[in-house]
């Protein structure tokens, strides 16, 4: 039984545009919506298990990627926008109006991630963003609710649409995040 990952790849993936330099995010707000201006392509696109990133409805998984954050501007209504939980290391800025995440934001200088902005790319109209590479804490949805008895079909699922599963980043960003850590920690020569 298939499940819906993300209605953005549940009929397929579709590829980058070359040349490609960003977008317009909108939240689903018919009044005021919120919008923010993304003047880079997106990097590191995946869909995400985690129960902290948003989801449209229906969706199993979300759907996030980066991009520098100076390529971050909200440009109308940012007056709508909320942090979700002030405590996380990603500053989830979500519209107090339709509930959405627009833009996460690292603060901690010392974070692997600073200076990268995570952005849900099917807010946009555009076509051309990079396409989610593989899939992160997949063994996540359980809190979310999905039957652990789901979850092998759930794999093969992402597998078979090119997503690898990962119960944590792909193994890229891991090894961002380890060296990261051993060159603060004195372990790894800078």
């Amino acid at each position: 039984m298939a499940v819906s990952i993300h209605p953005s790849v549940d009929h397929g993936i579709k590829p980058a545009s070359p040349g490609f330099s960003g977008g317009m995010l909108v939240c689903k707000c018919k009044d005021r919506p919120v919008k923010v201006q993304i003047s880079a392509q997106s990097a590191h696109n995946h869909v995400c298990g985690c129960t902290k990133c948003w989801k449209p409805d229906g969706a199993t998984f979300s759907m996030v990627a980066v991009v520098p954050r100076d390529a971050v501007k909200v440009v109308e209504n940012g007056d709508k926008l909320k942090v979700v939980d002030p405590s996380a290391a990603i500053q989830r800025y979500a519209c107090t109006g339709c509930g959405v995440h627009m833009y996460g934001r690292i603060e901690n200088k010392d974070h692997p991630f600073y200076g990268l902005d995570f952005i849900h790319t099917e807010l946009s109209s555009q076509d051309g963003w990079s396409p989610p590479e593989f899939a992160a804490f997949v063994s996540s949805i359980i809190e979310a609710g999905t039957p652990p008895d789901l979850l092998p079909a759930i794999r093969g699922q992402l597998k078979g649409m090119g997503l690898e599963p990962y119960d944590c980043l792909s193994p890229p960003l891991m090894d961002a995040i380890a060296t990261h850590v051993a060159k603060a920690k004195g372990t790894l020569a800078a």
